[in-house]
């Protein structure tokens, strides 16, 4: 086998802002220290990719962790595993994933083999979601070829801010989050800026998103994470307006959390906060804005099984999810 870096061409890493050396971050390093938390959840890989084509028959994939940390609500698979799809758009076919056999405090190896048809294809690698990923490389039959993938039908990323739900808690694979589900179907691009116990619509991250020079479209869902639906009306209308002035041309998705049941009053009134930034935006003639009922993700029958604790989806509850939501960003997406 050949082996070969993921930060080799003709390999290619999207949705990350840092990859090089040991440092595989979705956020800059100047981004993780403006916020509490930030700094160790920035570090996070969570909806990085690394896409490539082969005809190999086997390909390899070497992964190396600055830990496997226990997280009581998802496997390894899901906290410290990359999973593997073939093929583009609604036609991929997940192929496997590799993840650490126990948790640990320590730097973790593991490698696994993967065997592939022999064509030339393409073959997406989602990054883990929870803990550090320090090193990944991609091993290949040697008289195999490896080349370029081809661009994203959608090029222009995807970006999403909101929970632990948005970055990904608790599918049990990485490509089982919402987020990677949607943008597996439509082939878009994306960064995913969820973050765990934190995403309280910070002026500071509005500003950093706004600064992005080029997005297809911007989804937010962020209800969840403020502490009372006080402040949450403190700050989701400005966190538009401020995405709003930076793109104005700019479709962008506004969502409420799914798990409602916890505390539907609570919920309502959050859900209200947000609808109104929807209304006063297409009140003033905002065309480019859409709205959706995170209530209504789970459906009516099952709703308990679409969690794993009455809050984060398991992958049946991400499914539902991405069945909800798929429809309305390809119209958000279309001419």
């Amino acid at each position: 086998m050949n082996y070969y870096s993921i930060t080799q061409y003709p390999i290619k890493i999207y949705g990350l802002s840092v990859a090089e050396g040991q440092k595989f971050w979705r956020l800059p390093s100047h981004m993780q220290g403006k916020i509490p938390k930030y700094d160790f959840l920035g570090k996070r890989a969570a909806g990085g990719r690394v896409r490539f084509c082969t005809d190999s028959k086997t390909i390899s994939v070497r992964m190396t962790l600055a830990q496997a940390n226990e997280d009581i609500n998802i496997p390894l698979s899901g906290s410290a595993g990359a999973d593997i799809y073939l093929g583009k758009g609604k036609a991929c076919s997940f192929l496997g994933y590799i993840a650490p056999d126990r948790h640990t405090t320590e730097e973790i190896s593991v490698e696994k083999s993967f065997s592939l048809g022999g064509k030339m294809e393409t073959v997406t690698v989602n990054l883990p979601r929870n803990d550090h990923l320090i090193a990944m490389e991609i091993g290949i039959e040697e008289n195999a070829r490896l080349a370029e993938a081809p661009e994203y039908s959608v090029s222009a990323p995807i970006v999403f801010y909101g929970s632990s739900i948005t970055e990904g808690g608790c599918a049990s694979r990485a490509g089982n989050a919402y987020t990677s589900i949607v943008c597996r179907w439509l082939d878009a691009d994306y960064y995913n800026y969820g973050f765990s116990g934190s995403a309280r619509g910070e002026a500071v991250f509005a500003e950093y998103i706004a600064s992005i020079p080029e997005m297809s479209a911007f989804v937010y869902d962020y209800d969840h994470n403020a502490q009372t639906a006080e402040e949450l009306e403190k700050t989701h209308g400005g966190f538009f307006r401020t995405i709003r002035e930076a793109h104005p041309g700019l479709p962008i998705l506004i969502m409420t959390r799914p798990d409602v049941d916890k505390n539907p009053e609570d919920s309502e009134a959050r859900k209200q906060i947000a609808y109104r930034t929807y209304i006063q935006a297409r009140e003033a003639g905002d065309q480019k804005v859409w709205f959706l009922d995170g209530g209504d993700f789970f459906g009516q029958s099952g709703r308990a099984e679409c969690t794993v604790d009455g809050t984060h989806p398991n992958a049946l509850g991400f499914m539902r999810m991405a069945e909800k939501i798929y429809p309305v960003l390809e119209e958000m997406l279309s001419p």
